[in-house]
């Protein structure tokens, strides 16, 4: 079963609708959604309802720090944008769809993969997997074969062999990477809707659970059109388009 791994896509629709279309183009047959499918962007409701549709579906979803601070309250660890954001994107949702954020479950195993926003070793603690030595920790908490999680807005790949050696790298976009058996593996796919490695285009990433192969994969949309919706939506905080238009530059 190939499956479209998309997380982090921060009420993107402009993202979120070229992925969706992107990997229905490459004959996916399900979703998994890792979390923060609200706060910073401009069209929360339209994408809660599309997570929900594909949750019908049959298609994982996990929750996101920015999905329970929409849902319960923002965190006084986040910063003002984020937090604004998040009260901004409050009065945007219905009380199904706030409901519906606050129902969803931290984590989700189906066979041997996990599926989590953060990580693996504490879940609710939302702790970022920055490099080598958290994901090995995440990798060391679950006996699934394979992790998926998001958070981290960057693409990135880690490894865990029989004997305990890590290993890690960065992955290239289209690039099918076969992951062998004898490992595990910690899967992140990047941003959909807010990537933070320069390169404005949307990320997710494509596994085949029946060949073990995955591809990161990189999906140009309409950046303008994000940017001037989220400056046409009164109350959002106008650094919010700065940092999408700002990608958009250090992506030409």
């Amino acid at each position: 079963m190939k499956i479209a791994l998309i997380s982090d896509l921060h009420a993107n629709r402009e993202a979120f609708s070229a992925v969706l279309a992107h990997a229905r183009s490459q004959g996916v047959e399900g979703f998994a959604l890792l979390g923060d499918y609200v706060g910073y962007g401009s069209d929360p409701g339209w994408v809660v309802d599309q997570v929900l549709a594909l949750k019908a579906q049959g298609a994982v979803a996990v929750a996101g720090n920015h999905d329970l601070a929409v849902a319960r309250g923002p965190n006084p660890t986040m910063h003002e944008d984020a937090r604004n954001a998040i009260e901004w994107t409050r009065n945007q949702l219905t009380p199904d769809q706030l409901r519906f954020l606050g129902d969803l479950p931290l984590h989700e195993v189906r066979e041997d993969c996990l599926f989590v926003h953060a990580n693996a070793f504490d879940p609710a603690g939302f702790a970022y997997v920055q490099g080598r030595l958290e994901a090995m920790r995440s990798l060391h908490a679950t006996e699934c074969r394979y992790t998926f999680c998001g958070h981290m807005h960057e693409p990135m790949l880690y490894h865990l062999s029989g004997t305990g050696k890590a290993g890690d790298f960065r992955p290239q976009p289209g690039i099918p990477i076969p992951l062998l058996p004898n490992r595990q593996w910690l899967v992140i796919p990047g941003a959909c809707g807010q990537p933070r490695d320069g390169n404005p285009a949307a990320c997710y990433a494509l596994f085949d659970h029946d060949s073990g192969d995955l591809s990161f994969q990189r999906v140009p949309y309409d950046v303008e059109a994000a940017v001037a919706a989220i400056r046409g939506a009164k109350g959002l905080p106008p650094a919010l388009a700065e940092r999408l238009a700002q990608r958009l530059v250090l992506g030409r």
